[in-house]
């Protein structure tokens, strides 16, 4: 039997939607997508910039092929609330703009030295070579996944927020580090211990490495373009939530050991903060949308600290 069409009123949420209808059509058995499609197409807006809310209890509605509009509990006469988003930035951009920040400016900082401080040395010590050589891997990294490897769940942001996100990058790890990394006067400038600067390098390698491992475990739980959540399992998903916080606060510490800078502790301190509350939040969602099939974690990102 053919899926009937249901009628929805439509209203705006928030600042008013110009070319909003007052009614639209759907098939029932049609997918949240091709609702959100219509009313962009409606509206002339993007349909990233929408988001689609029920009217009686204000549960969203889902902006995929696999919801229906009849599992959603829509029906003939129901009310949905439309909301302008403002104008979106792929997650994918914002992510090469975040991390092009330190990956300019170190190497920026470290050959134009003897400009930027005054006594500066002609040639930068070992442990500042080594700091500009780990941080800008360390980034370049990053944007080889974000390209390559990553899988965003939504596909974009609003676009004023690109600001907020990339102050922790190009000021926090961009300027300070590298302003306080190169001067003739700082820790960093001074002699190397062998022992201890090869102990950083395998720490950083360590967390790189397995930093790398724990995004193509998660890449593969996810299709090109899809939203679903599987389990992830192997090197470290047994231990913590998210071993890619752990990797990467690994690969800091090593960075840190070899960097021996203030700023760079600064930097650690925020950004381990940031990714304890993601992984906590992370833990949630998975005992909620994942149930009986997920193991509860005890620690989301540190083993035996939290």
């Amino acid at each position: 039997m053919a899926s009937k069409p249901v009628t929805l009123k439509v209203q705006s949420r928030g600042k008013r939607i110009p070319k909003l209808p007052t009614e639209t059509s759907i098939y029932i058995q049609g997918s949240g997508s091709d609702l959100y499609e219509r009313v962009a197409k409606e509206t002339g807006l993007s349909v990233h910039r929408l988001r689609i809310t029920k009217g009686d209890d204000g549960k969203p509605v889902p902006n995929h092929k696999k919801s229906t509009i009849a599992s959603t509990g829509l029906e003939n006469g129901s009310v949905i609330q439309v909301k302008d988003l403002g104008p979106q930035i792929a997650w994918r951009t914002v992510f090469v703009i975040e991390y092009l920040g330190p990956l300019l400016i170190h190497p920026l900082f470290y050959f134009l030295r003897p400009y930027i401080y005054k006594g500066a040395p002609s040639e930068p010590s070992t442990l500042q070579t080594l700091t500009c050589v780990t941080i800008t891997l360390h980034f370049l990294k990053r944007e080889l996944e974000t390209l390559f490897v990553h899988r965003f769940s939504n596909a974009t942001m609003p676009a004023t927020n690109i600001f907020k996100n990339s102050f922790h990058y190009w000021v926090l790890a961009g300027l300070l580090i590298a302003y306080f990394s190169y001067s003739p006067t700082s820790a960093s400038a001074a002699s190397s211990n062998p022992l201890l600067t090869y102990a950083g390098l395998a720490l950083f390698a360590v967390g790189e490495l397995g930093n790398l491992n724990s995004h193509m475990v998660l890449r593969g739980l996810r299709s090109p373009g899809g939203t679903e959540r599987g389990v992830p399992k192997g090197l470290g998903f047994d231990l913590v939530t998210c071993p890619n916080y752990l990797f990467e606060t690994i690969a800091w510490a090593g960075i840190l050991i070899v960097n021996r800078s203030w700023s760079t502790a600064v930097f650690i301190a925020v950004a381990v903060a940031q990714m304890a509350l993601w992984a906590k939040k992370k833990e949630s969602r998975y005992r909620k949308e994942l149930g009986g099939q997920y193991q509860k974690k005890r620690y989301s990102m540190v083993p035996g600290v939290w």
